[in-house]
């Protein structure tokens, strides 16, 4: 999964959000833990990782810091205002520690190899620092920084994928859930420094990841998004020769068949990788929504080739029909980045052209940052001067707003099955929900008994850019 942190049409991202269920939060613990997170959904899941982890090992998680023994942060690397960020927050916690001499303070994620040796011995910000697969390890961890040493563990693995600990849902609101089904990445995008900070790509054996989303259903969760790097590269060979391997489009099915009550997304695709096999699946399952995140990342075939994705702008083009022809109502959202080396006027062109062909949705839209360590940083100069960057990021958000509206405008008149998540943002007498194609939709509650959880049909009224907007269509 191509990690996201900036400029969108829609508010999805949570950044720096502490955890603590109702449930967990009121039982009784002597020590506690307080995780913040920042950048893709697989940090937060892996957060849920580490909350079983520590509770196990006796922490209880608190919502304020003021009271945690244990801070960590849960990093992400894909961009440098990610990192400055991280950077400021620990600056932050450090103050807190001169009050409290026994508190530690730890880095998980992506940002624990490449930085350690600053944020521990240069800048003395941090007591620990986990790398992603290193979690297990983490009560050994705890122990070595109570007892004064500084504690590291940034191992990378070709195996772990923790699929024997059940996540704590900390960050739960009890109706949506993250499933981990991979991890890591073998795509060598040259931008990216995922395949450096997670590894190599290893698929979780799918009858732990099927028992996990029926054990969420049993639970009352009636979502859940399956999640990796790449997820249509999954792939699992038992060591049985009378098993046939499990593809992603055998898993989706089987995870799609445990009810028909059960919303299934994915996230995130890979252009190269995702299969008519997976698009035929989707269309034979009502309850797996119909939506692609497809990064793009530029519409410009020599951008690509620099990029390393491996594939042309026209292939790119004839993925998307392929899409259209397979699953005419389905939603399709990108990564764009403007700025990449050598980037030139006639490449921004190109990729405000792919934008309008594809009519995205919704669109994930940075300015490249160089990060240290990958391919781009190593062989090419980061030559496009910001000023560019900045003026080339505007018109494809101005082109993005354009066909977000458009795309919002077409759904009025129709009507949607959702799943209620919760109350609106900005209006608690409404309801908020998102449609099969991922978009935000928020309706009254009127004198209606339905509550989190439920499933109504929404008839599209009016729409923002962002959001559609709706009324319950009575049963």
């Amino acid at each position: 999964m191509e990690e996201l942190i900036l400029d969108k049409t829609q508010d999805e991202t949570r950044q720096g959000e502490a955890y603590a269920t109702t449930d967990l939060f009121q039982k009784k613990f002597e020590r506690h833990f307080y995780i913040e997170s920042y950048g893709c959904q697989m940090n937060f899941a892996d957060s849920e990782v580490v909350a079983s982890i520590l509770q196990e090992a006796g922490f209880g998680p608190t919502r304020n810091v003021e009271d945690a023994d244990l801070i960590f942060i849960n990093t992400c690397s894909i961009r440098e205002k990610a990192e400055q960020t991280v950077r400021k927050r620990l600056t932050n916690f450090k103050r807190l520690k001169r009050q409290k001499k026994s508190l530690l303070i730890g880095v998980l994620g992506c940002m624990a190899e490449r930085l350690k040796s600053k944020f521990l011995e240069e800048e003395k910000l941090v007591d620990l620092v986990i790398g992603p697969d290193a979690y297990r390890s983490l009560p050994h961890l705890i122990e070595e920084a109570a007892g004064g040493q500084k504690a590291v563990n940034v191992l990378l693995s070709r195996e772990e994928t923790y699929a024997d600990i059940s996540p704590v849902r900390i960050d739960s609101n009890g109706i949506s859930a993250f499933v981990s089904i991979m991890r890591g990445c073998n795509n060598m995008c040259s931008f990216c420094v995922v395949p450096f900070t997670r590894g190599r790509e290893r698929s979780r054996d799918p009858q732990s990841i099927i028992q996990e989303c029926e054990d969420l259903y049993k639970n009352g969760y009636r979502e859940i998004t399956l999640l990796g790097q790449n997820v249509d590269s999954y792939y699992y060979a038992s060591s049985f020769e009378s098993f046939p391997p499990i593809t992603f489009a055998n898993l989706l099915e089987k995870v799609a068949q445990i009810s028909p009550e059960l919303l299934v997304r994915f996230s995130t695709s890979h252009p190269k990788d995702i299969s008519d096999e997976v698009l035929h699946t989707m269309a034979m399952h009502e309850n797996i929504c119909k939506y692609i995140h497809l990064p793009v990342q530029s519409g410009s075939s020599r951008v690509l080739q620099l990029m390393n994705r491996t594939y042309t702008r026209e292939w790119y083009m004839a993925k998307v029909d392929r899409i259209r022809t397979l699953l005419p109502d389905c939603g399709i959202s990108a990564d764009i980045i403007t700025g990449f080396c050598t980037e030139d006027e006639k490449d921004h062109q190109d990729t405000l052209s792919i934008m309008e062909y594809c009519k995205y949705d919704f669109s994930y839209m940075f300015i490249y940052s160089e990060r240290p360590g990958t391919l781009a940083a190593r062989r090419y100069a980061d030559d496009v001067p910001e000023d560019i960057k900045k003026r080339r990021l505007e018109e494809i958000v101005s082109m993005q707003n354009k066909l977000s509206l458009e795309s919002n405008q077409r759904d009025i008149g129709k009507s949607y099955k959702v799943l209620i998540e919760g109350d609106s943002k900005k209006n608690k007498e409404e309801w908020k929900a998102r449609n099969s194609q991922n978009k935000v939709v928020v309706f009254p509650k009127e004198n209606y008994t339905y509550k989190k959880g439920d499933f109504v049909t929404v008839k599209i009224a009016d729409c923002t850019q962002g959001t559609l907007k709706g009324n319950i269509v009575a049963n």
